[in-house]
């Protein structure tokens, strides 16, 4: 079981090309998470905010030229930005581990899962429960979009550009320990990489066929196949949009409600009996496009349920 849960919210919207889900933190924690995780007889200390510069402050043209000058990339926004959270988010999570606590990081977009995988991977060999309608597995090289969201996973492995990125690429995270589950909406160049990779995929298709809890069961077969403990990254646009409309790049025919409490009712499951669980982020709610606040206070329940919390 997991004793104490350390919140540290990285309000980080560097990645996506919409803003507003840098108060994504906010709105999590304003849903009642502390609440939904003492009522799942968890203990939580909120450790607060990384401090991160406001996009609207930061010249993106000046920015794109010094990547190209510094990294050698054009083509991936906000670049030093975003390794200089991710180094950060990265160093906390690294200390709460060491510190017997578990890391529950809030975003922000998804490249904070950059951060996130690799600081819970310094002194581990890490596997990724990866729950999102799209691969995130683009390069500068690849991206249509130059958005740093779209390529946490590939800067993980140390992709493309990537390699020669220290801040970004985790040598102990290895390709057959990464499992999507909830893939829906890829691109043709990342169906590709995704194929010719060593990483498992389990697409809606899958989920429809087999159920959830058999999937996700799976998932973590595999995630925890010569790691030491396994991350779950969750991207609320997994979820289907009625439920989940805060979201900025939602994709129609995801899982249900029940579908995402069940997922990681299962992933707690697992913890309690093997203690798989080293590290969690919960990403891309975007208040300004949430509707009452119910994208939140989904993904307030659904980390409960992560953490031992049953509706039944």
């Amino acid at each position: 079981m997991v004793s104490t849960v350390r919140i540290l919210g990285t309000p980080m919207d560097y990645g996506a090309n919409r803003r507003g889900v840098d108060m994504g933190p906010s709105a999590i924690r304003y849903a009642g998470l502390a609440d939904e995780l003492e009522q799942a007889g968890v203990e939580s200390v909120d450790a607060g905010d990384l401090a991160v510069p406001r996009a609207e402050e930061i010249d993106l043209d000046r920015n794109v030229e010094e990547d190209a000058d510094i990294w050698g990339v054009d083509n991936a926004k906000y670049l030093p930005e975003i390794a200089d959270v991710s180094s950060r988010l990265a160093d906390r999570v690294d200390e709460t581990i060491a510190d017997g606590e578990f890391p529950l990081v809030l975003g922000g977009d998804h490249s904070v899962a950059i951060g996130s995988l690799h600081g819970a991977a310094r002194e581990a060999d890490l596997g990724v429960v990866w729950f999102d309608a799209h691969a995130d597995l683009n390069t500068p090289e690849t991206s249509p979009s130059g958005n740093v969201h779209g390529m946490p996973l590939a800067a993980t492995l140390g992709r493309g550009s990537f390699g020669e990125m220290g801040w970004a690429h985790a040598p102990r995270v290895q390709e057959d320990s990464i499992v999507y589950v909830g893939l829906r909406s890829i691109d043709d160049r990342e169906r590709e990489l995704v194929r010719d990779s060593e990483m498992t995929a389990f697409t809606m298709a899958d989920v429809d066929e087999r159920g959830m809890t058999s999937v996700v069961e799976e998932a973590l077969e595999i995630a925890t196949d010569g790691t030491d403990g396994v991350h779950v990254s969750f991207d609320l646009d997994v979820v289907e949009p009625k439920s989940a409309p805060g979201v900025g790049t939602p994709v129609r025919g995801g899982i249900t409600y029940r579908e995402a409490h069940a997922a990681l009712e299962t992933v707690s499951e697992r913890h309690e009996r093997d203690g798989v669980l080293r590290s969690m982020d919960v990403v891309e709610v975007n208040p300004i496009l949430d509707e009452a606040n119910e994208t939140a206070e989904l993904a307030a329940e659904l980390t409960a349920s992560a953490f031992g919390k049953r509706i039944l």
